[in-house]
């Protein structure tokens, strides 16, 4: 686990253990040593699960492909995670992240565990068919530990609808006569994937920002002028009026939360930057959101990168190197791309008051506390890019009753979802010293924690 993780849960615990008001039925040594478990059970995978998927190429060649499903706790439920297909894939990261969905959960009150899979290819290399007995093969190697009341796969980095339908499907043949629907969620609509969760999690990254910076900061404008909260006073600083924002990565998440900026009425907030694996894309003015997405959508998900490709995609921007987006003066940067974007080596660069985490663990932990110190806020991941795994959860709950929402329903439960997380959680952000990840780690330590207990798992 990374010790930003580690280090922020057990900054978490030893809160909730000098708290009179935490469990007070725990006292003495008896408390001590509950949190001591707890500590255990929180900073450790309950399995992990390795194989090399042994996948016979179209060049008649045979490849070893090292591939993870790691599940970190069930207390809440079964696991929960995407499956993430990237070269960069390792052993640690994906119990990282499996631990993350445990959180995750725990602050969106979704009843699920935290889970995660991990592929090391990049996808980009393979043929279709090759991507296909991919999916299959690892069906296959972690039959046993998926099912729709075990362990519930998703998309993540490099992954959509089509592998999910792919694994589903090997699923109900090699599971035959047994419920598959709930199997993995994010499954195209006719395999009965869920309407909105292509967009959900692009939609609720803007929509915590969004919330903070105009309904929430509006019903609250006179307590934060009081407060002596550097976070009041960077919120205070920026509502009610222009923003400008750059978007780094633009595949599902960057491109959906993008479009949203765009289109936003309660929030003049003008996108003046993206990037993604190649090139950044820069106007002052704005740029058109729109014309991006139509051009990504013809060219395997690449923004232009040449002058050419911009007058083919009719948009005016200055091309720059994909790593200049991060530095660049605006006020807000949303992070849409992979992990440890944010480090000590550029820490020190970054102009923007407000960051938004799209992307899992994009900041470090010494960056972090970096820019918290200077009263930047930062909307974290945990709390920012649920959305996937909260219409996963409608998705999953649609498959099991085979009555399915429409669009505007799952968009309306999963903005009113996210709403009530952040009802409970920003109030206590302004109100106290700690971060916001602080906070909605602490929130989702509790929760957990009280459940560990009364399951009688801390003795």
């Amino acid at each position: 686990m990374e010790e930003q993780t580690r280090t922020i849960v057990q900054g978490s615990l030893n809160a909730l253990l000098e708290s009179d008001q935490f469990l007070p039925e725990l006292q003495g040594q008896m408390r001590t040593q509950a949190f001591t478990s707890l500590s255990a059970i929180l900073s450790t995978p309950n399995k992990i699960h390795k194989s090399f998927l042994r996948i016979p190429l179209d060049n008649g060649s045979v490849v070893r492909i090292p591939a993870f499903r790691v599940h970190h706790n069930d207390a809440l439920g079964p696991y929960k995670g995407g499956i993430r297909f990237h070269e960069s894939v390792n052993e640690e990261e994906v119990i990282n992240l499996a631990f993350l969905m445990t959180l995750k959960n725990a602050l969106h009150n979704v009843p699920f565990g935290g889970g995660k899979g991990g592929i090391v290819i990049n996808p980009r290399e393979y043929s279709e068919k090759e991507l296909n007995l991919i999916c299959r093969k690892y069906v296959r190697y972690f039959s046993d530990e998926i099912g729709p009341d075990k362990d519930i796969p998703a998309p993540d980095v490099g992954s959509g609808e089509r592998e999910m339908d792919w694994m589903m499907a090997e699923f109900k043949k090699v599971h035959y006569g047994q419920a598959y629907l709930g199997s993995f969620t994010g499954k195209s609509v006719a395999n009965g994937g869920s309407l909105g969760r292509r967009e959900a999690t692009g939609k609720g990254v803007y929509f915590t920002f969004r919330y903070l910076m105009n309904e929430y900061v509006k019903a609250n404008e006179q307590m934060l002028a009081s407060s002596d909260n550097a976070f009041a006073a960077t919120a205070l600083a920026h509502a009610n009026r222009p923003l400008t924002m750059a978007v780094q990565g633009f595949g599902n998440v960057g491109s959906v939360a993008a479009l949203e900026a765009y289109k936003s009425t309660e929030i003049s907030n003008r996108i003046v930057a993206v990037s993604d694996r190649n090139v950044t894309l820069y106007n002052e003015d704005g740029l058109d959101i729109p014309a991006l997405i139509h051009f990504t959508a013809s060219n395997r998900g690449d923004l232009p990168a040449t002058p050419a490709e911009l007058d083919q995609a009719n948009v005016a921007a200055e091309i720059r190197g994909r790593e200049e987006l991060l530095t660049l003066p605006v006020d807000v940067l949303l992070l849409a791309a992979l992990e440890n974007q944010i480090h000590k080596d550029n820490m020190k660069e970054i102009k923007a008051k407000i960051i938004i985490e799209g992307a899992n663990a994009p900041t470090t932990q010494e960056a972090d506390e970096y820019l918290s110190n200077k009263g930047v806020i930062i909307i974290p991941d945990i709390l920012a890019n649920a959305g996937g795994v909260i219409v996963s959860y409608f998705e999953w709950l649609q498959g099991r009753e085979t009555q399915f929402y429409t669009e505007a329903e799952v968009h309306r439960l999963l903005l009113e979802k996210m709403k009530e997380t952040m009802d409970a959680i920003y109030p206590q952000f302004f109100g106290d010293p700690f971060p916001l990840r602080q906070n909605c780690y602490i929130h989702s330590v509790k929760k957990l924690s009280t459940v560990l207990y009364r399951q009688g798992k801390l003795y």
